[in-house]
């Protein structure tokens, strides 16, 4: 179909468009006759009227209570009837795969006139690719599952998987061999994690948490324990079916009678009198993805301490979907296993050797969840600096109010100390072998993944704050504000809740304090 064309118009023949009617108004050098819509606008026909706004500019009016993205949409697009003779649009939403310009909306590293010692020329063409596929593939499916509660659409798999993203995301090692990474922008022996890093947090973009939990993250933490500890046999069968997106994997650690006590899991794994099986009983609980999980990496108990298990979906085996506060898109359940069967080779890594498998993964998973922690932070900033601009108050800009300013610079202070800690901690495990990561950066991880979540919760406190009633309505001007605070304790439990990370941290401290250090 073709466009309409456009009429120009001089401000003052727009001027005598303004009763009800014959009612024109200008939003940003475009102009709008909105004389059939006033009975349909959702404020009502007396904001287009009582306000004084036909016949006049309404810029300032209309962005201080709507987002760029309403006047976007095709059903208010067709509106405009002509263009401000002289006057260019100056408004425009998000660019897709563009940066923000946005002060502190991304990451030094990506902000002009700055520098990093961590990144490279081939980080930077590998995010700019990473992010117009995000936005261009990802966040259109992630606002629609994220409402239809569905999880991520295949297609949108399949497009992981035709460019390796899957495999990427379980960060760098042997499994990327062969394997053309994000159409050849990086080779398989280059990937490191700060190019997972860049990954993460180009998803943490989409500001949707339940999808974003969705897309694989089950795999994220139930694939590494078979990557690094299973037999060849179990990672020929396995790994390429879950990096290919064909089959789902999850972690099923947690019970409904422990979480964060792994010693204290209930689940049992009883071998059978010829040795060949395990016979496995107990349940699991708030398990990522595994409603529609084809495998399970399961901690169970053994006769001889904590073991971790490969368990396939089949006879015995039986999930229910638990409602959380965020969408069913992630497919968080709770597991029962029923004298489920199992083969002893589907056991990873040693019997009775479960904590150091669970210990090394638990590192991963857990930076994982920093990352992305650090970059939704910034699309808080993002919002509240754009809406304090726009938004009036006593005749001023919002931001003019010192308590509002005091605010923002707690939110910025607090996602530059996280990226920036979080970006040394990257580095050194750039620098150590999966070994030396799980015991030396176990209780640096814990202590960071607790204060990146403090800091996110009292970011989305103030965030409601700033926008008010709008930050805890589900649509319009606050709807990224309302979902963040509504999702945000989910990283504060998830991977480990803080109290228990932070004493981790501090435990590893204090069993490498030398003995001759006094005051």
């Amino acid at each position: 179909m073709a466009s309409k064309e456009l009429k120009t118009f001089t401000r003052d023949e727009v001027a005598k468009h303004n009763v009800d009617g014959d009612l024109w108004v200008i939003i940003d050098a475009k102009v709008y006759d909105l004389s059939r819509f006033k009975n349909l606008h959702p404020g009502g026909a007396a904001v287009l009227i009582d306000e004084e706004v036909a016949g006049k500019d309404a810029t300032e009016a209309f962005y201080g209570l709507h987002k760029h993205e309403v006047i976007a949409k095709p059903q208010y697009a067709r509106l405009q009837i002509g263009v401000i003779e002289g006057e260019k649009s100056v408004i425009h939403g998000r660019v897709v795969g563009e940066l923000s310009k946005v002060p502190y909306a991304e990451p030094t590293w990506l902000t002009d006139g700055y520098y990093s010692p961590y990144y490279t020329d081939n980080h930077r063409r590998f995010q700019k690719a990473v992010r117009k596929f995000v936005d261009e593939v990802i966040s259109p499916d992630a606002a629609a599952r994220e409402e239809d509660g569905k999880p991520p659409s295949k297609n949108v798999i399949e497009a992981m998987a035709k460019v390796n993203l899957h495999a990427m995301r379980m960060g760098p090692g042997k499994h990327l061999k062969g394997l053309e990474l994000m159409g050849g922008i990086v080779k398989p022996e280059e990937f490191d994690y700060f190019h997972e890093l860049i990954i993460t947090q180009e998803f943490a973009r989409c500001g949707k948490r339940g999808y974003g939990d969705g897309l694989m993250s089950g795999s994220i933490i139930g694939l590494p324990p078979v990557l690094n500890f299973g037999s060849p046999e179990i990672k020929a069968r396995v790994i390429p079916d879950v990096i290919s997106g064909q089959k789902l994997i999850c972690l099923a650690i947690s019970e409904a009678f422990a979480g964060s006590d792994v010693a204290g899991l209930k689940t049992t794994a009883k071998k059978t009198e010829d040795g060949k099986h395990w016979i496995i009983n107990g349940t699991k609980k708030w398990i990522t993805n595994g409603t529609f999980a084809h495998y399970f990496t399961v901690g169970c108990r053994t006769d001889d301490g904590f073991t971790v298990i490969l368990v396939e979906r089949g006879e015995g085996v039986e999930t229910k979907a638990i409602k959380t506060s965020y969408s069913p898109a992630a497919g968080t359940a709770f597991v029962t296993f029923d004298n489920v069967k199992v083969p002893v080779e589907n056991t990873l890594g040693p019997e009775g050797g479960g904590i150091f498998v669970m210990l090394s993964n638990f590192n991963h998973e857990r930076w994982v969840m920093i990352c992305s922690s650090a970059r939704s932070q910034r699309l808080i900033v993002e919002e509240c600096l754009k809406w304090t601009t726009q938004r009036k108050a006593f005749g001023k800009p919002l931001h003019s109010q010192a308590v509002i300013r005091s605010k923002i610079a707690a939110m910025i202070s607090r996602v530059e100390s996280v990226q920036s800690w979080l970006e040394n901690i990257t580095h050194q495990m750039n620098n150590m072998s999966y070994k030396e990561q799980a015991s030396k950066l176990a209780g640096p991880i814990g202590l960071l993944k607790m204060y990146a979540t403090r800091s996110a919760q009292e970011t989305a406190t103030d965030a409601v704050q700033i926008f008010g009633g709008r930050g805890i309505t589900r649509t319009g001007m606050g709807a990224s504000i309302e979902h963040y605070h509504r999702t945000v304790p989910f990283d504060a439990i998830l991977g480990g809740a803080e109290d228990v990370l932070g004493d981790l941290g501090v435990r590893q401290a204090i069993r490498a304090m030398p003995k001759n250090a006094k005051l």
